[in-house]
């Protein structure tokens, strides 16, 4: 598949690792439109559908490691958890805003597909009423290895979206900061969950078999909830799983979305050994991002 160049990164000094803190931001939806790139409408669908899956799937990270707090001795690791709980907050509370501010007041049921990952959240990956001492905490390490899985996804998507020219695509500017901003955070605390799975000796090939049970569930979430919110735009016609992959395929091809052989080397990086998540992404280029970020600088202004 033909990957088109994506812009430049800038020449920036690493400043290491940093000391993460939860943003305000500020997001005026009046005006952004459903099809948020004008020329790329399945496209803006696919990444809809994220609002779909993020707050419920954020809020649970949020608990698993407030969980897993009391377990850390660790000081600094136990900061940086910190820091990522109040991301992740404010992650899951502004895209809980998108789905009540453009979706639903452009026609969009979201509740249907709302209420199926409140259950797969908090009931299938949530924690488990009655277990024993050591199951529950079995159970805990499980859901803090499936949460380091995602983040590791979700810093590539993040890395993408900082540095795709999705401008030409007619893209509305709030829309693509929200990703922006909310990309440059998983960037930025790319190592947390990670480093929370290395603090419970999630191994090598835990780390594998989350994987592969992981990417294509991952997947096939977000191609159900874009199949889910074309069918409910009514401008465009209810296609079939076959028809859609084709037009998703060429929103990657034109650089709408990341393309499958990027997803594909991301996914199977984690099986080398001595894995890190230190070449997902720049964290010079995050926290210039966020310096600069449009809804960031609203609050502080």
């Amino acid at each position: 598949m033909k990957l088109l160049p994506l812009r430049a990164r800038p020449r920036t000094i690493d400043p290491g690792e940093v000391a993460l803190h939860a943003r305000n931001v500020h997001f005026d939806w009046r005006d952004t439109p459903l099809h948020w790139m004008a020329d790329e409408p399945i496209a803006s669908h696919l990444i809809n559908a994220l609002n779909l899956l993020l707050p419920e799937g954020e809020r649970m990270f949020c608990q698993a490691f407030s969980e897993a707090l009391p377990l850390i001795k660790d000081e600094k690791l136990r900061e940086q958890m910190l820091g990522f709980i109040g991301q992740e907050s404010m992650h899951a509370e502004t895209h809980s805003g998108v789905l009540d501010e453009v979706l639903t007041v452009h026609g969009i049921d979201v509740e249907p597909y709302v209420r199926q990952m409140e259950y797969l959240f908090r009931k299938s990956l949530g924690p488990r009423d009655g277990q024993d001492a050591r199951k529950e905490f079995q159970t805990l390490v499980e859901r803090l290895g499936f949460i380091a899985t995602l983040e590791h996804f979700f810093a590539f998507l993040g890395d993408w979206i900082l540095n795709a020219d999705l401008e030409r695509f007619g893209t509305d500017p709030n829309m693509l900061d929200l990703y922006r901003w909310h990309g440059a955070e998983e960037v930025e605390h790319r190592f947390v969950a990670y480093e929370v799975a290395e603090y419970f000796e999630i191994g090598y090939l835990r780390r594998c078999a989350l994987m592969l049970f992981t990417f294509p569930i991952f997947l096939s979430l977000v191609v159900r909830g874009t199949k889910y919110l074309v069918r409910q735009d009514e401008s465009m016609p209810d296609l079939g799983y076959p028809r859609l992959i084709v037009r998703v395929f060429g929103s990657m091809w034109r650089g709408a979305l990341p393309g499958v052989p990027s997803l594909l080397w991301s996914a199977l990086s984690v099986f080398t050994p001595g894995y890190t998540p230190e070449s997902v992404g720049s964290t010079a280029q995050a926290v210039a991002y966020l310096a600069k970020s449009p809804a960031a600088r609203a609050i502080a202004s």
